[in-house]
């Protein structure tokens, strides 16, 4: 690997930049791909590369072969992704079922709840625990585009401020716990702290996929699948 390749890739992790190194098989040469720049030792066609960046956004390194060219042509995808990451607000009974089936996912996951009360280890074993303010939280966490953020506590002065934060962060997935008539009054409220229409239209609210369900490990299943669908399931409603 060249120098320069080996530095940007460092770079990229260091970042939690996505990426995926590509290596020419019958060449050597290789090529750094993000999603928006490739920098190495050869191009790439248009649809090529959107393959390449399809199997970042799927965590799927592996040989990839061009069947149009006859000699052979084929190249290894090695894709190099932060963690995924789930921000759960309140430490609530949704959250302990949550957690563990996100964590079960691959998700590292951190709740976050102010209330010490809530957020504890014997409640939430093995997660990760942050009791700052959610505002606060996020900032200093900094979702990026492999963060989930789930807003759960029903409280608008927890809930408001994370997803104002949420909203405003390159973040894949943004939902929030409550009915229609609570969503709108929370659309409400956040138009009237200045989010655009964009920015609010973000919001998976009321959150989770409509499966029917009522208890909180039901709901879980129904949030985690939701997030599931909306990183994986690029042609299918969310």
């Amino acid at each position: 690997m060249k120098r320069e390749i080996l530095d940007r890739l460092l770079a990229a992790k260091a970042a939690a930049t996505p990426a995926a190194l590509v290596t020419d098989l019958n060449s050597g040469l290789q090529t750094l791909v993000f999603e928006d720049t490739i920098h190495g030792g050869f191009g790439l066609e248009p649809d090529l590369l959107d393959e390449v960046r399809r199997r970042i956004r799927q965590d799927r390194s592996g040989l990839l072969v061009d069947p149009q060219d006859e000699d052979g042509f084929r190249l290894f995808v090695h894709v190099h992704n932060p963690a995924m990451r789930l921000l759960i607000v309140g430490a609530v009974h949704i959250a302990q079922a949550l957690a563990p089936v996100a964590a079960l996912t691959g998700y590292d996951v951190t709740v976050i709840d102010p209330r010490g009360a809530f957020a504890t280890e014997a409640r939430f074993p093995g997660i990760k625990l942050n009791h700052l303010w959610p505002d606060e939280a996020l900032a200093e966490l900094k979702p990026d585009v492999r963060t989930a953020v789930v807003t759960l506590t029903h409280d608008p002065k927890l809930d408001d401020p994370a997803l104002m934060t949420a909203l405003r962060s390159p973040a894949f997935y943004v939902g929030a716990l409550g009915s229609k008539r609570t969503h709108a009054l929370r659309l409400d409220r956040l138009r009237d702290e200045g989010l655009s229409e964009a920015e609010v239209k973000r919001i998976r609210g009321p959150v989770g996929l409509s499966i029917g369900a009522v208890t909180p490990a039901e709901i879980a299943i129904s949030i985690m699948g939701q997030i599931t669908c909306v990183r994986r399931g690029e042609n299918h409603p969310c």
